[in-house]
């Protein structure tokens, strides 16, 4: 059983900054690309930021300069380093891991940006 747990979410101002983490647990074969989605109730989730186990990083337009995710293998933990956020960044963050014929998903983080 792979388990994915999230924390760092809350409540942030305008121009703010947080960190969420995601760390993995349990039998994972061949762990991959790690990532963080983004989902408002009645929308489709969408990538924010995705991570390889190589490094290569991908970020949405929306979030490149001011998001940064990283990763460390040994511990299958993932981070979004959150900077200057906005209004629009208000959403439900949900860390995803890809291993070879699985696709893991957290139970999500509320992230809200309100002055």
């Amino acid at each position: 059983q792979v388990q994915l747990v999230e924390s760092g979410g809350g409540l942030v101002q305008p121009g703010g900054s947080l960190r969420l983490s995601c760390a993995a647990s349990g039998s994972i074969v061949n762990p991959n690309a790690m990532g963080w989605y983004r989902q408002v109730p009645g929308k489709q989730r969408e990538l924010v930021a995705a991570i390889t186990t190589g490094g290569t990083t991908n970020y949405a337009d929306s979030v490149k300069g001011r998001f940064t995710i990283s990763r460390d293998n040994t511990k299958n933990t993932v981070y979004l380093q959150m900077n200057n956020l906005q209004l629009a960044d208000t959403d439900i963050y949900y860390c995803n891991l890809i291993a070879i014929g699985h696709d893991y998903w957290g139970q999500g983080t509320q992230v809200t940006v309100s002055s």
